[in-house]
């Protein structure tokens, strides 16, 4: 049963983000604040990614981790931006049909992406603890650069579904969007339609995004975690473990925030809470993703070592080279 006012989509439709036009009052302050939460993310991310390319040896979990790294610089560049041209110019809270749905498409490909990503570095987990002996004949470089792509390709594919098919329904006259970004909720608010096959596109993007790939992280670490149970050395056990909780940990971070927005009916959608969350998985969780592997990955602690000791080296010398070239003119 539809709603009698609505409109069909077109090219030259235009949407009306509201953001946090109910903290006028703050939005300078918000600025500030996501501003340096914002090039806090891109520096954590963009050190990985040059510590990652400066290392001659790349093992599988580094070249996994590099690519979570750019997936999540890329996630962050998709919104981020534009929420700060909002918050600093309310004025320009438009966004055309193209636009808005070009925003969601990469949104929603990235997240499905960084889904694919854990669940193939939970398999690396299984084959180094509970496959030791294969691990380097099956993870080769050749078969992780495969798993990269099927990521990647996998997360792009799903999302020109699921877009498409938000963007093919009708909206109502009011092409209000209550959130800082295209977000396929706040999109599905608007369809004016109030049955359930609206929701099926999200249902079957959440079911191969989210479902699929938790179950196998599931199932992965089932495995391991027996695997480690017949580990008689506590040292032994507490190194296995340790490999495996970063990525345990941003697992249950992103899988946690996705899971409380997007797992839902329709008709329990809560503006003002999706934003808060939106905000912690947009802002927040690809801020600490940086600091957590940075503090529990030896791979990457040792690749940071590396490039800052070889950026300071290199400035030491030139400034030496500076200063002699000064005492020798003088």
């Amino acid at each position: 049963m539809e709603r009698k006012n609505h409109t069909t989509p077109d090219a030259t439709m235009e949407f009306l983000l509201l953001g946090f036009s109910d903290l006028l009052h703050l939005q300078t302050v918000l600025f500030i604040i996501f501003l340096v939460i914002h090039l806090a993310t891109l520096t954590g991310n963009l050190l990985i990614l040059l510590a990652v390319a400066a290392e001659q040896c790349r093992p599988p979990m580094l070249l996994f981790l590099f690519q979570l790294s750019a997936i999540e610089l890329c996630y962050t560049l998709v919104v981020a931006p534009r929420m700060l041209v909002s918050l600093s110019n309310p004025r320009r809270n438009t966004i055309s049909f193209l636009g808005c749905a070009t925003q969601m498409h990469f949104f929603v490909a990235l997240g499905g992406a960084e889904c694919f990503l854990l669940t193939v570095m939970s398999y690396d987990r299984y084959m180094a603890i509970c496959r030791p002996l294969h691990y380097v004949a099956v993870m080769n470089q050749g078969f992780c650069l495969q798993l990269a792509i099927f990521c990647c390709l996998g997360g792009f594919a799903i999302s020109l579904g699921l877009t498409a098919a938000v963007f093919c329904q009708p909206f109502c006259a009011s092409h209000h969007i209550d959130h800082f970004f295209c977000d396929v909720p706040a999109l599905l608010h608007l369809a004016c339609t109030e049955s359930y096959t609206s929701e099926l596109p999200l249902l079957a993007a959440c079911i191969l995004i989210l479902l699929l790939p938790f179950l196998l992280i599931l199932a992965s670490y089932i495995c391991i975690i027996l695997a480690m149970l017949q580990i008689r050395d506590s040292a032994g056990r507490g190194k296995a473990f340790s490999t495996c909780a970063s990525h345990l940990t941003v697992t249950l971070l992103h899988y946690g925030c996705a899971t409380f927005v997007y797992v839902r009916p329709k008709s329990i959608y809560s503006p003002g809470r999706d934003k808060m969350v939106s905000l912690l998985y947009i802002n927040i969780t690809p801020l600490l993703y940086p600091l957590i592997y940075s503090l529990q990955n030896k791979e990457i602690k040792g690749a940071v070592r590396k490039l800052l000791r070889k950026r300071l080296a290199q400035l030491d010398w030139r400034a030496f080279k500076t200063r002699s070239e000064q005492l020798v003119n003088h």
